[in-house]
């Protein structure tokens, strides 16, 4: 392997850190801790935790496995995510966030000398790759933990402004997808990828409908207003067990008042937005929703080939083609979705919007190895969450377009409502 790209790997964490460090910088107090959750983790430890990260593949590792000594004494009794209980992390003795954004600095300078001392090391430039994306995911994280304990919406670096999300006319219906024989995963050769990704591998599917667009708030009301949350015909055993010891009547986040539906949004009350997508429902909701439809969650295979099938006979990288992600075909980078009609220039070949972007959206797939799988040295990146996970696709509002594809796969337990996920839905073929 050539020399790498050092311009773009260094912006590449440059703007991973102005990213984080843009959604924490407004925080003080117990802000820094919030309370001991099982979906959040202390935000202080959780941007020490990135540093930890960086630090320990691109400046510590060793060919043998074995790790050199951390700048910070005692990192690693810190911020091993692997080795240190969930629980735990509100109890130990962080450095202050001045001392912890020190840590950051100092690991992100080592980095870029290293970078630029040594461009021909293809081990560093994966680690330094791998850096930045989890920087990025840790990103989004920290939306999810402002939206969970109420904290102000982020302020945000601008997206570019000159072209401005317009809603289309609506559009629904259901897409017809052949199926057939279709390459699933990720292709070699085409840049970074992570291993529960690798590699394309082919199935087979029978042809199948799906929903042009995400179920939208006003869709989902229906579904609480004609008391789905008290029927359990509609909800698996697992569901409606969590159903019966959460107590959800409606999704989170969601109150009547005066007779009609709020959501909050980061820490403010508003007006439920019909024509945005449902956001913050789980699995079990998402599935609940699909029986008293008569419809189902697509099969992740079903997914990606809605959104990769360019009905030519070639894949896409994006449901819209191959060029990069902008404002005009995907919402991204953001803090709030957009209606589910919207952004028609990023429409897949069978005219499915937001497939990227706006929401998560859950699938009907529990989260397994592609054949052949092979870890990545970040061994505990997917393997422990393999048979226990639900997989969703697409990203979020709030997810860096870099790092979205139509390969890619993020996977939650299927009780989690924190993040940022919808749903779209499939006929059911009699």
């Amino acid at each position: 392997m050539g020399q790498f790209d050092t311009a773009d790997l260094t912006a590449q964490l440059s703007t991973s850190r102005t990213r984080s460090r843009a959604l924490t910088q407004d925080l003080e107090g117990e802000q820094w801790f919030g309370p001991r959750l099982p979906i959040v983790n202390p935000v202080l430890w959780e941007i020490g935790h990135i540093a930890w990260f960086e630090e320990r593949w691109c400046l510590r590792w060793r060919a043998d496995g074995s790790l050199a000594a951390s700048v910070l004494t005692g990192a690693d009794a810190l911020y091993d995510s692997s080795a240190i209980a969930h629980d735990l992390r509100w109890d130990l003795p962080l450095p202050n966030p001045e001392a912890t954004r020190a840590y950051q600095d100092q690991v992100r300078d080592r980095v870029q000398t290293r970078l630029q001392r040594d461009r021909d090391d293809p081990n560093l430039a994966y680690f330094a790759q791998l850096a930045a994306f989890h920087e990025d995911m840790h990103a989004e994280a920290l939306q999810y933990t402002r939206q969970t304990l109420g904290y102000a919406a982020p302020q945000l670096p601008p997206q570019d402004a000159g072209t401005p999300v317009v809603a289309s006319v609506e559009t629904g219906g259901d897409a017809f997808i052949a199926g057939g024989r279709y390459l699933l995963g990720a292709a070699r050769g085409q840049g970074f990828v992570f291993d529960n990704e690798k590699w394309e591998h082919y199935v087979e599917l029978r042809p199948f409908r799906i929903a042009r667009c995400c179920v939208s708030n006003a869709q989902f009301a229906g579904f609480v207003e004609d008391r789905g949350y008290m029927r359990p015909e509609f909800w698996s055993e697992e569901g409606w067990r969590w159903l019966q010891q959460s107590g959800a009547q409606a999704p989170r986040y969601w109150r009547r008042q005066d007779g009609l539906w709020q959501q909050r949004r980061f820490d403010a009350w508003l007006p439920l937005p019909l024509r945005e997508p449902v956001l913050h429902v789980n699995w079990y909701e998402a599935r609940a929703y699909c029986r008293y439809a008569g419809r189902r969650l697509p099969s992740e295979a079903e997914w990606e080939m809605a959104a990769a099938d360019s009905g030519a006979g070639a894949r896409r990288r994006y449901p819209w083609g191959n060029a990069a992600p902008d404002v005009r075909r995907a919402n991204l980078e953001g803090s709030a979705p957009v209606p589910v009609n919207a952004l028609s220039a990023g429409a897949s070949a069978h005219g499915c919007r937001q497939l990227i972007g706006n929401v998560w959206e859950w699938t009907d797939s529990t989260f397994a190895a592609y054949p052949g799988f092979e870890l990545d040295p970040y061994k505990e990146y997917s393997q422990p969450w393999f048979g226990t996970h639900k997989v969703l696709r697409g990203g979020s509002f709030a997810t860096p377009a870099r790092l979205i594809r139509n390969t890619w796969r993020n996977f939650y337990m299927p009780e989690r409502y924190d993040i940022f996920a919808g749903f779209r839905t499939c006929a059911i073929e009699t």
